[in-house]
């Protein structure tokens, strides 16, 4: 009966809190524009996806968090001399067409600079959900698990539906091959999302 009563109790609150300091749920997606940065890969951004949810958790009239989860795909390819270049390459792997699928949370602090326009910035966590385990002849895998970025934009607020245009760039070094240089990721995020509650 105590466990039930602490329940309701703690829903309450919830609930209240809710009101009091808006808390809302919605879906995104949209396009991933990026690459990786690393010598062995082309410098060049390509384009791939993200769907997902977000929440927003009110601070007051002006402040707000917006955390998310979101399955993004990012595409990159091999350099045209990747073979020349690394060692134990295996044969035909310039000009290689490499999908990674990471499920990021984005995490933000927004700033409602009109009742339609909010800036917004934070980290970006990203978790590898598949590798590249073929990359090099020796069957390494040449990707971190793991990736942290920061991002940086601004988002449209159109009564439900938001426009989001962001900027982000890797701090993690996500290259765990023999390879010397760094890999990091970077790239653009444009995304829709509609407020469902």
């Amino acid at each position: 009966m105590k466990s039930r009563l602490f329940a309701l109790l703690a829903m309450l609150m919830a609930y209240s809190y809710s009101q009091a300091q808006g808390f809302h749920l919605g879906i995104k997606g949209g396009a991933n524009i990026t690459k990786i940065d690393g010598k062995e890969l082309k410098d060049e951004f390509n384009y791939g996806y993200h769907l997902g949810g977000f929440a927003e958790l009110g601070l007051g009239k002006k402040w707000f968090i917006q955390p998310e989860l979101l399955w993004s795909q990012y595409n990159t390819q091999t350099a045209d001399d990747f073979e020349d270049i690394v060692n134990d390459a295996k044969p035909g792997s310039s000009n290689q067409d490499i999908k990674l699928n990471y499920l990021t949370i984005p995490i933000t602090l927004n700033y409602r600079l009109l009742d339609w326009l909010s800036l917004q910035a934070g980290p970006q966590f990203g978790v590898l959900l598949d590798n590249e385990k073929d990359l090099l002849a020796n069957g390494k895998e040449a990707f971190e698990s793991g990736d942290f970025a920061l991002l940086a934009g601004a988002q449209v607020n159109f009564g439900a539906f938001r426009i989001t245009g962001r900027y982000y760039s890797g701090l993690k070094d996500i290259n765990t091959s023999e390879l010397e240089n760094a890999w990091k990721n970077k790239g653009f995020q444009v995304s829709v999302g509609i407020k469902i509650l």
